[in-house]
């Protein structure tokens, strides 16, 4: 075993500073365990296993938690704390018991109890299954902020759905991908505490009746239709190192009838549970294809589902404070993440008027001062749209209140706009037309007193572009919150051998203030210092290394450049320029054989939704040069291309410390923020990118010369398009480029299928690049050339390095949180 490996294995076993030491070293972890494996588990706990092992470490760290949280949801109540509901349809955790671990203080106890077993804490990890909350970069987001929340101490609920299965698990077979269940339940899990008690009835279709109540006011009960409960399950969120434990409550779909008795009595077994099945599977998968007009209703139906029960959650604790109603914005706040959660706000006036029986007036000045909206995206699949024909039969009471809500806020825009007859259909909730359809980003801010962008660029956008009109309407309610990532899963979980070095040098604070990197300046000039940090960087290049060769049975030259980019597969993030320009590499080390370059190893990782065509043939494309690149003996010792299948946060812990450059670029004006970028950078890796979402803010914070940023911005983009872009130009005067892409719509990839990708070609050319990949190649090739020639350079490599860590306090979700609770949600912590 390499010397270095041994090093990082040395270093998992020892604390980072004494103050990193357990809460309470005579809390007996171990023995706790022991206990469960018998007593909860019911198997012989003088006869370890892994598995045994790790339930029983799970159960014993979920006690603590447990008592912790039952701590502050009474001081919650005693307090009369102002709570934050924050709503997600998907939450991307990752495993849970290293963190949790951490989080309390137990890490070492931990290593212990296993050592004496003989086994390590590595070993008992790999049983826990990931988590199949969420998908990507809005999901991880999610479970950032609710890290960042509790370490703050905010007093706050994270709210989404318990997914029985995640979006897939990705295998790649003959190049190509392949969507498996992924049934990350298999076994069950601990870290789910399910309540059976809380249960909320959930209706969909039926039929509304109207009626008048005592003073003349007309009213309306939503009756008939089809009921689904929504049964909570709670996962704790620990915060670090300050006994402030908060929880996310998942919703998960039950029948209201498990079976009617009838039927199976009559022999229809399957007619018995039908409505069992269809019930369920609102909680089955995350973002179930919508394709077919089936799977729109489902997606609806999910996102009616979790909120419908959150509402209901959040009006149940409200009530116990026996406050008056006008009281419900200032005890609660809602943060709506994205727009699919903005069926709430129909959802809460449904229950204020019909069930509690506000005035109408009453019940709109409660949800504009309860519900804020942040917008992650620009892109239109993202601002989301239902048919009014379907909301009419799925849900129709909350059509009648969008109706109502949309006539009064368009009645209010044409008497402060009088001179602008076209302004209300822009801005109506909903379009025109023979196929009407809600538009729910409207709606989110309609109903909302703050709009929030992710990154400054991405906010200017939503300004200039994507809501220009509601900026007039609504001057002082649209912000922007930069994102952030959570240092606590991204360095110091991730990189142990980084964060034992930042703590020998700076102490240990810079885990909860991130700021602290700012000293790293003072030290980049330090010769041992960047040694040091070299050498972290070696180990876990050397441990990728190792899991490449263990999942890929491919070798490959840890002192090569690490290029990576893993991410959701789309074309606007352009995965296909990558890998035009390893193809240009590719041929030019062929021709040149005599020419020595820097060996390099582009890794790529990232799945594609199972009905975008377009993004799995780029899947395929990879793999097949892959092929290629790797078994041709003129390129393998410089050039190497790997794809690493089924992407996921425990994927990422082991990419994010071992990449040299990290690839962020996406057409500029497509990404809203990205996270991605700055987890990579954190630990010191150097950003390629584009003049797009954060990677703008980055370069302000590491310096211009410690980022590659090229190609055309956000506004060259526009203007590109506007004087008529056409690729057919770059194709005919870039040599270069155009043997690339006549190589693409060959067989030079595919022997005997000349027509694999086609479609790629076609969209590139005669499809006239929509994301502007031709246009940017040149200055993507050219900046790749100089982080090689500058890569060489060890000691201005390591320095660059060096300088994007320090720079990256700006970019903890902890700042992000602060900058939330004192801007927008108005609460305090509970610590």
């Amino acid at each position: 075993m390499p010397k270095e490996v041994k090093d990082y294995l040395r270093l998992l076993d020892k604390p980072l500073d004494e103050s990193e030491a357990p809460e309470a070293r005579n809390s007996a972890l171990g023995e706790d365990a022991l206990w469960h494996v018998l007593y909860s588990l019911g198997q012989d706990n003088t006869h370890l296993t892994e598995r045994k092992c790790y339930w029983g470490l799970v159960l014993a760290v979920r006690d603590r938690m447990l008592e912790k949280w039952s701590e502050v949801q009474r001081r919650y109540y005693k307090n009369d704390d102002k709570r934050l509901y924050y709503l997600s349809l998907e939450f991307l955790p990752g495993k849970f018991l290293r963190g949790n671990l951490l989080a309390l203080g137990l890490e070492n106890e931990a290593h212990e109890f296993l050592r004496e077993r003989g086994f390590s804490l590595d070993e008992i990890i790999a049983k826990e299954c990931e988590p199949g909350l969420g998908n990507g970069g809005l999901g991880r987001l999610a479970s950032c902020y609710m890290d960042s929340m509790a370490t703050y101490g905010l007093p706050a609920y994270g709210y989404g759905i318990r997914y029985s299965y995640g979006l897939f698990r990705q295998e790649i077979r003959n190049g190509q991908q392949v969507e498996q269940p992924d049934n990350w339940l298999h076994e069950g899990t601990h870290w789910l505490i399910p309540r059976p008690y809380k249960l909320y009835p959930v209706r969909f279709y039926g039929t509304v009746y109207e009626w008048l109540d005592d003073n003349g006011i007309l009213r309306h009960d939503w009756r008939g239709g089809d009921l689904v409960m929504a049964m909570a399950n709670d996962v704790l969120v620990p915060g670090y190192r300050n006994g402030h434990v908060n929880s996310v409550r998942l919703w998960e779909a039950r029948p209201h009838k498990e079976f009617v008795l009838s039927s199976f009595n009559a022999g229809d077994y399957i007619g018995s549970v039908q409505e069992k099945i269809s019930d369920e599977n609102i909680s089955m998968v995350l973002y179930p294809s919508d394709d077919a007009p089936e799977g729109k209703t489902l997606r609806l139906k999910q996102q009616y589902f979790f909120v419908a029960a959150t509402m209901h959650d959040m009006v149940r604790r409200f009530k116990k404070l026996n406050k008056p109603w006008d009281q419900l914005p200032e005890k609660n706040v809602v943060q709506l993440n994205e727009t699919h959660p903005s069926i709430a706000i129909p959802e809460l006036m449904r229950i204020l008027l019909d069930e509690e029986l506000l005035s109408w007036e009453e019940a709109w000045y409660i949800c504009q001062k309860l519900f804020a909206y942040t917008n992650h995206t620009v892109l239109p699949e993202a601002l989301e749209t239902w048919t009014v024909e379907l909301m009419e039969q799925l849900l129709p009471r909350h059509m009648q209140i969008i109706y109502e809500i949309n006539r009064r806020f368009l009645e209010d825009v044409r008497l402060h706009f009088r001179d602008e007859p076209d302004l209300p259909s822009r801005v109506s909730l909903i379009t025109a037309g023979p196929e009407p359809r809600v538009r729910m980003s409207h709606l989110a801010i309609v109903g909302s007193f703050s709009v929030n962008g992710v990154s400054a660029l991405h906010t200017q956008i939503l300004r200039d572009r994507v809501f220009h009109d509601f900026i007039r309407i609504f001057p002082d309610r649209f912000n922007n919150k930069t994102n952030g990532v959570t240092p606590r899963r991204w360095l110091r979980q991730c990189n142990v051998p980084l964060s034992w070095l930042l703590s020998e040098h700076l102490g240990c604070g810079w885990v909860t203030d991130l700021n602290q990197l700012e000293k790293l300046r003072e030290l980049v000039d330090v010769e041992e210092f960047r040694h040091d940090w070299e050498q972290c960087r070696l180990t876990n290049k050397k441990r990728l290394a190792d899991y490449i060769e263990k999942m890929n049975g491919i070798t490959v030259n840890p002192h090569s450049i690490f290029d990576v980019q893993v991410k959701r597969f789309h074309e606007y993030k352009r995965q296909l320029l990558n890998i035009l320009h390893i193809i240009s590499l590719y041929n030019n080390i062929r021709k040149k054989p005599e020419v020595k370059m820097q060996p390099c190893t582009f890794i790529f990782g990232g799945k594609a939704a199972p009905s975008y065509r377009m993004a799995k043939d780029i899947i395929y494309l990879i793999n097949c040069v892959a092929r290629r690149v790797n078994s041709d003996p003129h390129t393998r010792n410089f050039l190497k291309v790997i794809f690493l299948a089924n992407y996921n946060v425990s994927l990422a812990q082991l990419l994010v410390p071992a990449t040299d450059v990290s690839e962020q670029i996406s057409t500029a004006g497509y990404e809203a923020s990205g996270t991605g970028n700055m987890k990579f950078a954190l630990n010191g890796a150097l950003t390629l990118g584009t003049r797009d979402g954060s990677n703008i803010e980055i370069a302000e914070r590491v310096g211009d010369g410690n980022i590659y940023l090229f190609g055309l911005c956000e506004q060259e983009v526009i203007d590109l398009r506007r004087r008529g872009y056409d690729p057919w130009d770059i194709y005919k005067n870039d040599s270069e480029l155009r043997e690339v892409l006549d190589m693409i719509n060959s067989d030079q990839f595919t022997p005997g299928d000349p027509t694999a990708f086609s479609s790629i070609f076609n969209s590139l050319l005669s499809g006239g690049d929509p994301f502007m990949i031709l246009a940017d190649y040149r200055a993507y090739v050219e900046a790749h050339k100089r982080i090689a020639h500058e890569y060489v350079d060890r000691e201005l490599w390591i320095k660059k390095s060096i300088m994007n860590t320090a720079g990256m306090g700006f970019f903890s979700s902890d700042r992000a949180i602060k900058e939330y609770s004192e801007g927008i949600w108005d609460i305090a912590p509970d610590v």
